[in-house]
C-alpha cells in the first residue's frame, strides 16, 4: 500500500515506522515537512491531495485539542479543537475522495474521552464524539468499496506531559495505537472504532 500519514509527532512517527516495517510505502504529511499540509485549511488539504499522485490510504495521527474546565473554555479553544482534529479529520476525508484508490481505507484517530470521564475535558470528549459518529456515518455512504475506521487510544506512554490531565489512566504505548491502524488498514473493516484503553 501506498499511505499518506498526516502527523509527524509521536503517533504519527509510530505508525511511519510500523507501515515501513510492513514494507508499505509512507508518505509523511505535516505543516512543516516534505509533503505539507495543515488540517485545518482545507485548501491545503485539496492541494496536497491534487499533487501526491496515486494512493490507497490515509491515516490522520495530528489534530490538537485544547483542555479547560468548561465554566472558563473560550470561543477559541472550541473553535480551534473543533477546526483541527474534528473538521480537520473530516475534510482530509472530503479532500482525499476524489483520488484515493478503489478499495482504499481511511483511518481517523479520537480516543479515550468519548468513554471515559476527566476533569476539563469536555471540548475533548465533545470532538472525540464527532469523529467517531463521522467515522460510523460515513462507512454507510463511501463509495467504490472505500473503508472508514478509527483508532481511539488513551494517552501514550511518550506523552508524560498529558498525564496529570489522565490520573489512574494506564497509558498506551505509541506502537500498540500504531498497529491498530495497521491492521484496520490491512483487513476489511468498516466503520469501526479501536478502542485502546483502559482505566488502572
Amino acid at each position: 500500500m501506498r499511505v499518506v500519514v498526516i502527523g509527524t509527532g509521536t503517533l504519527g512517527s509510530a505508525l511511519a515506522e510500523a507501515l515501513y516495517e510492513a514494507e508499505h510505502e509512507v508518505v509523511r504529511v505535516s505543516r512543516s515537512g516534505d509533503e505539507k499540509a495543515d488540517v485545518t485549511d482545507r485548501a491545503s488539504l485539496d492541494d496536497l491531495f491534487t499533487r501526491i499522485g496515486t494512493f490507497d490510504a490515509v491515516a490522520c495521527a495530528a489534530g490538537d485539542v485544547f483542555p479547560g474546565p468548561l465554566v472558563d473554555s473560550t470561543d477559541d479553544q472550541w473553535r480551534d479543537s473543533l477546526r483541527s482534529k474534528g473538521m480537520g479529520q473530516i475534510d482530509a476525508v472530503r479532500s482525499a475522495l476524489p483520488y484515493i484508490a478503489d478499495g482504499g481505507s481511511f483511518t481517523l484517530v479520537s480516543g479515550i474521552l468519548g468513554d471515559e470521564v476527566t476533569r476539563a475535558m469536555t471540548i475533548g470528549a465533545t470532538v472525540n464524539g464527532l469523529v467517531e459518529s463521522f467515522v460510523r456515518a460515513a462507512a454507510t455512504e463511501l463509495p467504490r468499496g472505500l473503508r472508514i475506521n478509527c483508532v481511539s487510544p488513551t494517552v501514550l506512554v511518550e506523552s508524560p506531559q498529558y498525564y496529570p490531565y489522565f490520573p489512574g489512566f494506564v497509558p498506551v504505548p505509541a506502537r500498540d495505537v500504531a498497529l491498530a491502524y495497521l491492521r484496520l488498514m490491512s483487513n476489511p473493516y468498516n466503520g469501526e472504532i479501536v478502542r485502546l484503553h483502559r482505566v488502572g
